[in-house]
């Protein structure tokens, strides 16, 4: 497939969507350019969906960061909380930066049916994300109890108590899973902030980039509709906003 072919079915729901291929050097680009830090200087952790097609999608050139260290659990959120950012923290470079990549993902065959993709060797699609769905069955169902967190399904549970207090924001949207993607995605960028104010780093910069990983069909890749990109320059506290530079 040519890569129109493949954006196509994505741009439907994404409109700003570009392949987490350019994305990764897009991002490479404006590091070495307006940070003049090399990419090998760079730890990255992501708070991604543990999903095994998110390793199998992942960038080839985002191995030129150090890293990743993986800090998310179903559907991308920051599980390993204030002890996995501080571990990372401790691992950064003296001269280096951080980069921190994080949000749900959701499926787009190449049909454009969203929430379910076409997997290495399967006949059938399956659901992406999984437990995305399975927490929108379960709240359109009326299953989910407030306050019910066990040990036995902690990330499921997790994520049932945030659509829960979106409850009426997903049911009411014409899109009922892509607006729980979005409640996801401001859930975990909620806690990445928190996190990241709460952490000490031995760098000056901290990356942040917020996005929709969208995930296709096995001959289609994956994509990311990137939502923040801010650079942190922990010397002075000035953020600065690169998204018109990326999307230049």
């Amino acid at each position: 497939m040519k890569k129109k072919e493949k954006l196509a079915p994505v741009h439907q729901y994404y409109p700003n969507a570009v392949t987490t291929i350019d994305c990764v050097n897009r991002l490479i680009d404006l590091i070495e350019e307006k940070l003049d830090i090399d990419p090998g200087k760079v730890m990255l952790a992501d708070s991604i969906c543990s999903d095994d097609v998110n390793s199998i999608q992942y960038p080839a050139r985002s191995h030129e960061f150090l890293g990743p260290f993986k800090m998310g659990g179903l559907d991308g959120y920051p599980f390993t909380g204030l002890t996995g950012m501080g571990a990372f923290a401790a691992h950064v470079p003296d001269d280096g930066a951080v980069y921190i990549f994080y949000g749900p993902h959701i499926g787009i065959t190449k049909d454009g049916k969203i929430g379910e993709i076409n997997r290495i060797g399967q006949t059938k699609p399956s659901g992406c994300c999984g437990a995305a769905k399975a927490g929108l069955a379960k709240l359109l169902n009326n299953q989910i109890v407030e306050g019910n967190v066990n040990d036995y399904d902690y990330q499921m549970n997790t994520i049932e108590q945030i659509f829960l207090k979106e409850k009426n924001r997903i049911t009411s949207a014409a899109n009922q899973l892509k607006e729980a993607t979005d409640v996801m995605y401001e859930a975990i960028e909620e806690r990445i902030n928190y996190l990241v104010n709460n952490t000490s780093y031995k760098c000056r910069h901290v990356i942040l980039m917020g996005a929709i990983l969208i995930n296709g069909d096995q001959e289609m890749g994956s994509f990311c509709e990137v939502r923040r990109f801010d650079v942190l320059d922990l010397t002075t506290g000035v953020n600065t906003n690169f998204m018109k530079d990326f999307f230049a």
